[in-house]
C-alpha cells in the first residue's frame, strides 16, 4: 500500500510546515518500521494466486455482473449534492 503524504490539509500547518522545513526546524523523519521478511513473503504468495483462484470460481455470468457493475461504479459521475 502506497505510503500516504504527510502534508497537512489546513492552510495555517501548511505554512508553518513550509516555514519549519525552509528553517531547517522541521522534526526528523521516523525511519519506516522493518517487516518480517516470512510475513511478506506469505502475503506475496497469497496475492499472486488470489486473482486467479478467485475467477476460475466464478461463472461467466458472475464474472460478467462483477465487470458490469465496476465499469458502471467507473463511469459513474459526481453525486449532485
Amino acid at each position: 500500500m502506497p505510503q500516504r503524504s504527510s502534508i497537512p490539509t489546513d492552510i495555517n500547518q501548511l505554512a508553518k510546515a513550509i516555514v519549519d522545513a525552509a528553517t531547517g526546524n522541521a522534526p526528523p523523519a521516523t525511519p519506516l518500521e522493518q517487516r518480517n521478511p516470512a510475513a511478506v513473503e506469505l502475503g506475496r504468495l497469497g496475492g499472486l494466486c488470489g486473482g486467479k483462484a478467485r475467477a476460475s470460481k466464478l461463472s461467466p455470468e458472475r464474472r460478467q455482473e462483477i465487470a458490469r457493475r465496476a465499469a458502471e461504479a467507473r463511469w459513474k459521475g459526481p453525486e449532485p449534492t
